[in-house]
């Protein structure tokens, strides 16, 4: 065990480095993916039949398919296109395809949307019936009761299962190493690996890093659960 090797001014940089990004990665994606998962949980719950089918079929894709092919779809795949490679030098947004960050983040916030907005349609659909009975007899239209009754509510009830979907999130970060030029967390482990033949002690301290994110997000989400969700706790006699 050389765990000095680890400890190293430039081993611990590298790793600081990898940090930022997963961190980067994960908060982006995360931010990204709730704007599309809120808007793909509305059509998956709206009165028109062709925008839930369509929506419904897409996270039927994203559930369906692995994120790394997802992630090789978007970073390899799209640049074989002739169409898109004839404008990915001067046409926005075809020069970001260039960019392994941004081709990594597309991949991680339409894969987490997918989750999410299945994850909130479901809460929304088990919206109990007198909260809209309630809502309707206080005279508020359908958007109306969407927006202040229906969807805080399915929010709040979403927050422990989408709390695993965050943990899930950050370590589907480590498939970003896949990618050349990304040094997440996982890419510097792999480094110090090639350049010193420590594989132990290289992936052993990025899973402690690992470790102390998830710690720290499912402290945040417990946080939260007893703050959004304190009417459903068990009363105590």
């Amino acid at each position: 065990m050389k765990w000095e090797v680890i400890f190293q001014p430039a081993s611990l940089a590298l790793y600081a480095e990898g940090v930022v990004t997963t961190l980067t990665l994960l908060l982006s994606s995360l931010g990204i993916g709730a704007v599309l998962a809120l808007l793909f949980a509305l059509a998956l719950t709206s009165s028109i039949a062709p925008l839930r089918a369509l929506v419904g079929a897409y996270t039927y894709v994203i559930r369906g398919t692995p994120l790394l092919i997802q992630l090789y779809l978007i970073y390899y795949g799209l640049g074989q296109l002739e169409w898109i490679q004839a404008r990915w030098d001067t046409v926005w947004p075809w020069t970001h395809f260039k960019e392994p960050f941004f081709c990594a983040l597309l991949a991680f916030s339409l894969n987490t949307a997918g989750y999410a907005a299945e994850m909130l349609a479901g809460s929304i659909r088990e919206t109990a019936a007198g909260e809209i009975e309630a809502a309707q007899a206080m005279g508020m239209s359908r958007w109306q009761a969407m927006q202040r009754v229906v969807l805080p509510s399915a929010l709040r009830r979403t927050l422990p299962a989408y709390s695993n979907e965050v943990v899930m999130m950050l370590h589907s970060t480590s498939l970003a190493s896949t990618v050349p030029a990304m040094l997440d967390v996982t890419a510097a482990a792999s480094r110090i690996y090639s350049d010193f033949y420590l594989p132990f002690e290289a992936y052993l301290f990025a899973a402690g890093i690992y470790l102390l994110i998830t710690f720290t997000l499912v402290g945040c989400f417990k946080l939260a659960e007893r703050r959004f969700l304190a009417h459903l706790a068990p009363r105590r006699h």
